[in-house]
């Protein structure tokens, strides 16, 4: 099983062929405030076309993902306001499950920890997803202390099919975990 690269989800992100803001906005706009999405994708800005692409991977594979500059792209970066936390917690409530995207961009991220502990706090279907810098087929995903209360999300090689990982040979298919947050639980062998 492998891990996302940064380049691989960038190539996807420059692939696509679809505007992703009208795209997004055309999903939600017969109820643009009470959208609900299957995953909150939580990241760090500085990671724009990574996460344009892992928002691209996961919409073509039929999943609603909000990214706030995608689908709200009249918020402000520059002007955060209280009604700015209030319609983030509310696509936060009307989020089935928070993918909280872990690059080396993440620990600069003021607003990643408090996406991730309100999730937790209410949901609690949180997931990781771990993006690799390197080109390398990197298959192990090593977390830090309070990270490790949580599964990550891997791919099965070159083909779409995601699982929840709790370690490197237990996991959960991704449709599982986010339809019935059922907890990763199935030994797989190698081949994966």
């Amino acid at each position: 099983m492998a891990l996302f690269t940064s380049s691989y989800l960038k190539e996807v992100y420059k692939r696509r062929t679809i505007n992703l803001v009208e795209n997004a906005r055309a999903r939600v706009f017969s109820k643009p405030e009470s959208a609900v999405f299957d995953i909150f994708l939580c990241h760090s800005f500085a990671d724009k076309e990574t996460i344009g692409g892992l928002y691209t991977e996961l919409t073509n594979q039929g999943y609603s993902v909000y990214v706030d500059w995608i689908v709200d792209p009249q918020l402000d970066r520059n002007n955060v306001t209280k009604e700015t936390a209030e319609l983030i917690r509310k696509r936060l409530k009307n989020s089935k499950s928070l993918l909280l995207a872990v690059s080396t961009n993440a620990d600069l991220s003021k607003w990643m920890p408090w996406e991730l502990g309100y999730v937790d706090g209410h949901a609690g279907n949180c997931a990781l997803v771990p993006i690799e810098t390197s080109n390398a087929n990197v298959t192990v995903f090593n977390r830090r202390e309070y990270l490790l209360l949580y599964p990550y999300v891997k791919r099965n090689g070159n083909y779409s099919d995601l699982f929840v990982a709790e370690s490197n040979n237990i996991y959960s298919s991704f449709d599982n975990w986010l339809k019935y947050k059922t907890k990763p639980g199935y030994q797989f062998s190698a081949i994966l």
